[in-house]
């Protein structure tokens, strides 16, 4: 028993309290988020009467705008700093959806959805951004871990309140539901004024051609690519082909469906930090390629499952294939963005961010679109067509690993923080570029240089 305490008191990301205070308001963002988004095309066309294509265009558009616009977030957070940025996509958030229930005619729905939409690209980049600015290199995979977490909790019981508060019989309700959406990121938005302001990187301001330096770095923009198709033939067929498939073809019911997903989230919420403890010290790009070798296997199973059984036999096959999938998922959001944040130079890290969304975006994109003229055609060739791309995505995560350096490639161990930290970094003064926060921080005359540097930026290969 005390070896199994010991394991889970150490399971206790030791973080600053301002990275505390951010994932209390991620856990209210992804709330906002699900109270919303799974009901908004019902808003649109049930209660306000639009035409069903209307309505999901709306959706698709408010959701879209991230491919391009979080780029360009990325470099907002390079100009003015990642926290700034943050409070101002929470801004438009707030605004963006607190918005909806004054909608009456199409056009003030897709003005509503640029406005929401534009903040919503904005917040994954300055996000994660701030995140990397505010913990070590040591610390950023139980931070990105706790991240995902807080996601999955935040979306699932969003969803659920949601589902509680909405009915078109009211329409009322629905103005309650957008009410408690907008007042989730405000909230947000408050706790960021206790969170410390990170200066932009003195380099930020005056760099030019910063796409152009990121194109360069070889090692990334492979790393892009290969994520983008391991959500599009991975997370974005199961998130949104699963379901028709196994109801079409081993008979699933719709609250079968809803229990594969329930157990999803509990996987997630229950293994994210041991999988982020257990790949400390091990080579990331191997953690990817296993992350691509889990999703083959998962959709191999899928298809056996589809062609096998049926019924309550099937949801129970399938929960067990989902559980392969969601240790997958907790090795790949352990891995994703601390890798990213190592391989950004200070002054590009918020279009490093930027860039890795729109992957996630493209591949959510072109994988549904896809995949729902795949399953028309040929069911189980769609996924054994997706098994085929994560294999070779692991097999391209495998190249890619022996290009990097080896402080990079590996997970570093986790940095225990002492607890009187946590009171020091409660009122963090003003910082200025000479603080250890700041991008451009030289050490004091009387401190040694320090020999293990928080990353190596750049590729490898350039």
């Amino acid at each position: 028993m005390k070896a199994v305490s010991a394991y889970v008191r150490s399971l206790s990301p030791q973080l600053p309290r301002p990275v505390w205070l951010i994932e209390a308001g991620g856990i209210a963002n992804a709330l906002g988020n699900g109270i919303v988004i799974p009901f908004l095309v019902i808003y649109l066309h049930d209660v306000r009467h639009f035409g069903l294509g209307i309505s999901g265009v709306v959706v698709a558009f408010l959701l879209g705008i991230g491919i391009v616009g979080s780029p360009l977030a990325g470099r907002v957070v390079d100009r003015i700093g990642a926290r700034t940025t943050l409070m101002a996509s929470l801004a438009l958030l707030a605004a963006g959806y607190g918005g909806f229930p004054f909608v009456r005619h199409p056009w003030q729905a897709f003005g509503l959805a640029l406005i929401a939409g534009a903040g919503n690209a904005a917040f994954a980049p300055s996000h994660s951004s701030l995140l990397a600015a505010l913990t070590s290199r040591e610390q950023r995979t139980a931070a990105y871990a706790i991240t995902r977490v807080t996601d999955n909790l935040g979306f699932g019981f969003g969803g659920l309140i949601g589902g509680l508060i909405a009915t078109t019989a009211v329409p009322v309700s629905f103005t309650v539901l957008f009410a408690v959406d907008a007042g989730t990121f405000l909230a947000f938005l408050g706790l960021l004024f206790f969170v410390p302001a990170v200066p932009p990187s003195a380099v930020a301001s005056r760099l030019k051609g910063g796409f152009r330096k990121v194109a360069r770095d070889r090692t990334f923009v492979w790393l892009l690519a290969l994520t983008a198709v391991l959500v599009a033939a991975g997370y974005a067929q199961i998130a949104t082909i699963l379901p028709p498939y196994a109801t079409e073809h081993a008979a699933v019911k719709e609250s079968g469906i809803g229990f594969i997903f329930f157990v999803n989230t509990i996987v997630l919420v229950i293994a994210q930090l041991p999988i982020a403890k257990a790949i400390e010290g091990r080579r990331r790009f191997h953690a990817l390629a296993v992350t691509g070798a889990l999703f083959a296997v998962t959709c191999i199973s899928i298809v056996v499952v589809g062609r096998s059984l049926n019924g309550s036999t099937a949801v129970i096959a399938l929960c067990g294939v989902i559980v392969v999938f969601s240790l997958a998922e907790c090795i790949h959001g352990a891995v994703n963005n601390p890798l990213i944040a190592d391989l950004a130079p200070p002054e590009l890290l918020g279009r490093y961010m930027g860039l890795r969304t729109s992957s996630f975006q493209l591949g959510y994109l072109v994988g549904p679109t896809l995949g729902s003229l795949l399953l028309v055609a040929s069911p189980s060739g769609l996924w054994v067509g997706c098994a085929g791309a994560c294999g070779l995505a692991a097999v391209g995560f495998l190249a890619l690993g022996s290009r990097v350096p080896a402080e990079i490639a590996v997970t570093p161990g986790r940095e225990r923080v002492p607890r009187k930290a946590f009171r020091v970094l409660w009122r963090t003064p003003p910082m200025t570029l000479d603080e250890p926060l700041s991008t451009d921080a030289q050490p004091a005359p009387d401190q040694a240089p320090d020999p293990t540097p928080a990353r190596t930026g750049g590729s490898p290969t350039a």
